[in-house]
């Protein structure tokens, strides 16, 4: 049971709880315990295993720990149980629409008799909404939008078609004359794994052009609002855009407010509280009187902090870190020197070893390595031992040709279910670097896989474990691992943990990043490429690293060479 699992339990909670409408303030301690177990880098599980205490965390009380250490023991929580009970099965799922929350379930549930998905869709086609609290045929028509978005997977977007979408709508507002600044803010910006919305802020003279033009984009389904300052849009994948023209006085507390998070927000608040100060969206005020506002800067400097970068604002120590002056100086993009996690045409990537390389050589790597897939893998085209063999001198013949980067020999060998590898160590020893992966039976029981890994990981031939939880992100849960025994195993032996930059994986995930850095592990940043356009993947990983607080010298692909060589030499 890791923390976003049990954080899952408490946020239940309290949407059964706000849809029957109980105490608020019972209710939002319920949320405030969610967010506060799902940024925690420590494993709860293995703090309950301990006997540690759970009120010892800020947020945590006496009622909160003693659920969390029953949803650790026993997987399962009574109160949620008979909570459930209580409540119709399929009223909790609509949440999960656009748009609807607690307070709207609530009036469909007791004025509609909506139980359900099935059931609003029913209301909303018959017009049976139409009378409730500020209803009509508008907000009937959106509903049913919201349940065909919802029924094609729409709800939450990876980080990637947000990214893409940001950078398409601002490309297209950018050819406006009078814009000054264009900035998508919001989790995006905090570079989270996935997305809900966006939100862009501007800077111009004059917002009505903007405006207009932003709701003729053409990529827009509907067009939810075109205000003077404000203006919505829903795209035709279904994720929904929001575009906000601020005064240049302004634009940095609105920036600072729409970048969030809410829990760092809530923090800043009470800072200046304390200060005897007030943040808003407006700026920072002292009594009625504007002290800062303009840039983020300004306004971080008006709370005694130096400005901390948006993908730490998630109040995991980054504010009591910026009081100290202790902000790790985190990786960035520039800092990659080479990648060591890609596929050719000998197993299942689209290009040759020679395009490959050259690609990364024009995206200025000193070194790539080539890791295709073992033989487990066939479905992938994976190697028996021979054919790997014959691939290594195909390697070292491209490494001959192409002048200007360095070819590492490499594999991705899988680790079977009783933790050997499927190639040989003979062959292996052949490797420059050897990336052992789970690909295949994600079921097994919790130590079964965890003692899986911490034996494949231990065969003094592998340098990396790759994409270490196996998840796709909204697509396949992470197996159950103790992945906090893994990365002792794993710091202990010099393997080092990967964050696979696809955006599909991002695995490592934040927190686990953070966590293996603070245990001492090494990590590297790879694409896991299948082809020379997807070798440009490795900003997200590099997003991934920095919200998990990594510096240059956690990552050891920002190494030279010679320096990478002898980490991965396991002595």
């Amino acid at each position: 049971m890791n923390n976003q699992e049990i954080a899952r339990f408490l946020t239940e909670i309290a949407d059964l709880l706000d849809i029957k409408g109980e105490n608020p303030f019972r209710i939002r301690s319920y949320r405030n315990g969610a967010r506060t177990v799902n940024n925690l880098a420590e494993d709860l599980t293995g703090m309950v295993g301990e006997g540690k205490n759970l009120t010892e965390i800020p947020g945590i009380g006496g009622s909160l720990a003693e659920k969390i250490r029953e949803i650790v023991e026993t997987g399962k929580l009574k109160f949620l149980d008979d909570l459930k009970k209580q409540l119709p099965p399929g009223l909790p799922e609509l949440l999960k629409l656009q748009g609807i929350g607690p307070k709207k379930v609530k009036l469909f549930y007791e004025k509609a008799g909506v139980d359900s998905i099935e059931s609003l869709a029913r209301a909303a086609e018959s017009g049976k909404l139409h009378g409730l609290d500020r209803m009509g045929e508008k907000t009937e028509a959106k509903i049913l939008r919201a349940i065909e978005n919802y029924r094609k997977g729409a709800g939450r977007f990876r980080i990637d078609i947000g990214f893409t979408y940001a950078e398409s709508i601002t490309n297209y507002l950018n050819t406006l004359t009078g814009l000054k600044e264009l900035i998508p803010a919001g989790s995006l910006r905090r570079r989270q794994e996935t997305i809900g919305d966006l939100d862009i802020l501007a800077i111009c003279h004059d917002p009505a052009p903007l405006m207009d033009q932003f709701t003729a984009y053409d990529k827009a389904e509907d067009i939810l609002a075109h205000g003077s300052t404000k203006s919505s849009l829903l795209l035709k994948e279904g994720l929904q855009v929001d575009l906000r023209a601020m005064d240049s006085r302004e634009f940095g507390s609105a920036l600072l407010y729409f970048t969030g998070s809410k829990a760092h927000n809530i923090a800043l608040r009470k800072r200046a509280k304390a200060m005897g100060l007030k943040v808003s969206e407006y700026g920072i005020f002292r009594a009625d009187d504007a002290i800062a506002g303009k840039t983020e800067e300004d306004c971080y400097r008006a709370l005694g902090l130096p400005w901390i970068p948006p993908e730490l604002r998630e109040n995991r120590g980054e504010i009591e870190a910026a009081e100290k002056g202790e902000l790790p100086r985190l990786v960035d993009l520039k800092d990659i020197r080479g990648d060591c996690h890609m596929h050719t045409t000998a197993s299942d990537g689209k290009n040759s070893i020679e395009d490959m390389a050259r690609a990364a050589r024009e995206l200025g790597y000193q070194y790539i390595a080539i890791t295709e897939h073992s033989q487990a893998v066939r479905i992938a085209g994976g190697l028996n031992d021979k054919e790997l063999i014959r691939h290594l001198h195909r390697i070292e013949e491209a490494d001959r040709k192409v002048e200007g980067i360095r070819i590492l020999r490499g594999v991705e060998v899988d680790i079977r279910g009783d933790g050997t590898l499927d190639l040989k160590d003979e062959t292996l020893k052949e490797c420059d670097v050897v990336i052992a992966a789970i690909h295949s039976r994600f079921n097994l029981p919790e130590k079964e896989m965890t003692k899986r890994i911490i034996r494949g990981i231990k065969n003094r031939q592998v340098n990396i474990l790759a994409h270490p939880t196996g998840r796709l992100i909204l697509e396949r849960e992470p197996y159950r691992v103790d992945l906090k025994e893994v990365i002792k195993v794993a710091a202990g032996e010099g393997v080092i943990m990967e964050i696979n930059a696809n955006p599909r994986r991002l695995d490592l995930n934040d927190i686990h990043s953070r966590m293996a850095k603070d245990m001492g592990a090494k990590l590297i940043i790879n694409s896991d490429a299948h082809s020379i356009d997807q070798l440009r993947l490795m900003k997200y990983g590099i997003f991934t690293a920095r919200r998990g607080w990594l510096e240059q010298k956690d990552v050891i692909n920002t190494y030279p060479l010679k320096k990478l060589l002898a980490i991965l030499k396991r002595t």
